[in-house]
C-alpha cells in the first residue's frame, strides 16, 4: 500500500523552473510514485490534493511555505526521496557565485541597485501580476515568465507600462534576447541586426537559431506574449517594441512572428510596422495575406529566416526520402502522430500540413477532431498542470511516445527536442529509451523528428543530433521541413 508524506518549510521561496526540476528528479527515484514541491498557495494544494498527494500537513501550508508532497511504495523509499528533497533545497540555498547579488524584494534590489532596468518575474501566476506592478513602480521593464495571468490583469499591467515608457513582456513569455543576450528558455545563438517582435517561445527560439544557420543573427527578441495583438490587449506591447526597435540604430530589420492578431488590432498592427521606416518582415500563422506593400510575409519561420538572411538553407527530396522510408511498410499503417514540447512548433507544423493537404486535429490549434492524424502540444496548460513542462523534462513525453509507437495505426511519428538555456541537459536521452522498444521489430512506425539548436548551445547539438539517429530517427533540417516530410510520408502511402 502506498504511503503519503508532506513536508512544509515555512516561508520558503525558490523559482518555480528550479521546484519542477527538483519535482521531477524526486519522482524518478526508486519507489516513487509520484512527488511534487509546489508553494502552498490554494491553487496549487487543490492539484496536490487532485492527484492525491495532499494530507493534514501539506493542508495546513500557508501561500508562502513550500511543501514537498511524496506518495510512495513504503516507509522508507519516502523517507529516502525526502532526504533528497531537503539535500537538493539546501544545495539551492547555498548555491550563490561570489558575482551574485541575492535580494528578499524588489524594492530592496531596486535601492541597492538602481541602474537595473529589467525584472524577469518567475512566480505562481497568481502573484505574477503584482510583482510585475511592483516593478513597474520601481522604473523596471518587465519580462513575465509566468503564466495564469488573467487577460485583465494583462492588459492594465501594459496600460501602465505604456503611460510609463516602459515595456512589459509577456505574459507567459518564455524566451527573450536583449542586445543579444538571451534570457529564460534560448539558444546560444549569433548577434547580428535583425530584431524580432514575438509570441515568444519555441517560434522565437527556432527562428532564431535558424537565423544563425544562415549565418545571420539576433539584436533583439521581444516576446510580448500570446494574447498581446488580441482585440483584449490591443497590441500594447508589441506597438511599443515596433517604435523602440524603429528607434535602434542597431536593428537594420524587423521581424514579426505572431497568431493572427485580433480583428481591430490587425491593422493598426500592420500599419505601424509597415511604416516604422526599416525592412519589415511578417510569418503570422494563419493570416492568408497582409495587405500592406511594405511587409514581406513568409508562410514559415525558415521562409522568415531565409528572407531575413538572404541566405537558403539545403533541405532533403522530400518525396524520395518519403519513398526510401515508407518501403516495405505495413499497408495499414496509415496515420500521422506529433507530440511537440513548442507550442509555436505544433501550430507551425499543423499549418505546414494543411497546405499539403493533410487534415490534422491538434490541441494548438482549432480543428477537426473527426481526422486519425494529431498533434499534441504536450506543454500546453492541461498537460503541464502541476507537472514539469517537457523542454524542462523530456520524460514527460515519454508515456506519450510510447503508446504512439506501440499502434499499430500510426505510419509516422513526429518529434521536437528544443535545446539551449534553461532546457535539459539532455533531451534526446528519453527518445532513444523509448526507441528501444522497436529494437528487432520489423512492422514498426517511421519517426521523424527536429533539433531546434546550435552548436554553442550547452546540450552539445551535434552529439544530441547524433543520438538520436542512432536510435532511429530520422533528422529534418527544422521544423517546417519534418511537417512537408510528414506530408510526403503520407502521401506515399
Amino acid at each position: 500500500m502506498s504511503e503519503i508524506i508532506n513536508e512544509v518549510r515555512k516561508g520558503f521561496y525558490l523559482d518555480s523552473v528550479a521546484l519542477m526540476r527538483m519535482s521531477a528528479d524526486i519522482s524518478a527515484l526508486g519507489g516513487i510514485l509520484d512527488a511534487v514541491l509546489m508553494t502552498g498557495t490554494p491553487a496549487n494544494k487543490q492539484i496536490m490534493k487532485d492527484a492525491g498527494l495532499l494530507n493534514d500537513t501539506g493542508e495546513a501550508a500557508g501561500a508562502n511555505d513550500l511543501v514537498i508532497a511524496l506518495r510512495a511504495d513504503g516507509t522508507s523509499s519516502a523517507n529516502r526521496a525526502l532526504a533528497q528533497a531537503q539535500k537538493s533545497l539546501q544545495g539551492k540555498t547555498k548555491n550563490t557565485t561570489s558575482s551574485e547579488r541575492r535580494y528578499s524584494t524588489l524594492s530592496s534590489a531596486s535601492a541597492a541597485a538602481p541602474e537595473m532596468n529589467l525584472a524577469l518575474i518567475s512566480t505562481p501566476g497568481a502573484y505574477a501580476a503584482r510583482e510585475a506592478q511592483l516593478a513597474l513602480d520601481h522604473g523596471m521593464n518587465v519580462m513575465i515568465f509566468s503564466d495564469n495571468v488573467s487577460v485583465e490583469k494583462e492588459a492594465a499591467l501594459k496600460r501602465k507600462a505604456r503611460d510609463l515608457d516602459l515595456l512589459v513582456m509577456g505574459p507567459d513569455c518564455g524566451t527573450a534576447y536583449i542586445n543579444s543576450v538571451p534570457l529564460a528558455f534560448a539558444n546560444a545563438v549569433a548577434k547580428g541586426t535583425t530584431s524580432v517582435i514575438a509570441a515568444s517561445g519555441t517560434g522565437l527560439q527556432e527562428f532564431a537559431v535558424l537565423l544563425t544557420k544562415l549565418g545571420a543573427g539576433i539584436r533583439h527578441g521581444i516576446g510580448v506574449g500570446g494574447r498581446d495583438m488580441s482585440d483584449e490587449v490591443g497590441a500594447i506591447s508589441t506597438m511599443m517594441a515596433i517604435d523602440l526597435l524603429a528607434a535602434d540604430e542597431l536593428t537594420d530589420q524587423i521581424v514579426l512572428i505572431s497568431k493572427p492578431p485580433g480583428e481591430k488590432t490587425a491593422k493598426a498592427v500592420f500599419e505601424k510596422l509597415a511604416n516604422c521606416g526599416k525592412p519589415a518582415i511578417a510569418c503570422v500563422f494563419g493570416l492568408n495575406e497582409i495587405e500592406e506593400k511594405n511587409i514581406r510575409q513568409a508562410s514559415t519561420l525558415l521562409a522568415a529566416a531565409e528572407m531575413a538572411s538572404g541566405a537558403r538553407l539545403e533541405v532533403s527530396d522530400h518525396n524520395k526520402s518519403a519513398k526510401t522510408l515508407t518501403k516495405g511498410m505495413n499497408a495499414k499503417r496509415k496515420n500521422l502522430k506529433g507530440l511537440y514540447t513548442g507550442g509555436t512548433l505544433c501550430t507551425e507544423a499543423h499549418l505546414v500540413l494543411k497546405d499539403n493537404s493533410v487534415r490534422v486535429s491538434s490541441n494548438a490549434v482549432q480543428s477537426d477532431p473527426s481526422t486519425p492524424h494529431q498533434l499534441i502540444d504536450l506543454g500546453a496548460d492541461e498537460y503541464t498542470l502541476g507537472k514539469p513542462h517537457p523542454m524542462l523534462e523530456p520524460a514527460v513525453r515519454t508515456p506519450f511516445l510510447l503508446e504512439e509507437l506501440k499502434d499499430p495505426a500510426n505510419a509516422v511519428i513526429m518529434l521536437d527536442v528544443v535545446l539551449g538555456y534553461g532546457a535539459h541537459d539532455d533531451p534526446a536521452h528519453e527518445v532513444t529509451q523509448a526507441m528501444q522498444t522497436l529494437h528487432g521489430v520489423s512492422d514498426k512506425p517511421v519517426v521523424i523528428g527536429t533539433v531546434c539548436g546550435t552548436n554553442d548551445d550547452p546540450q552539445n547539438y551535434q552529439q544530441q543530433c547524433e543520438v538520436l539517429k542512432q536510435a532511429g530517427v530520422t533528422l529534418c533540417s527544422c521544423n517546417s521541413e519534418m511537417a512537408k516530410l510528414g506530408a510526403a510520408i503520407l502521401a506515399q502511402l
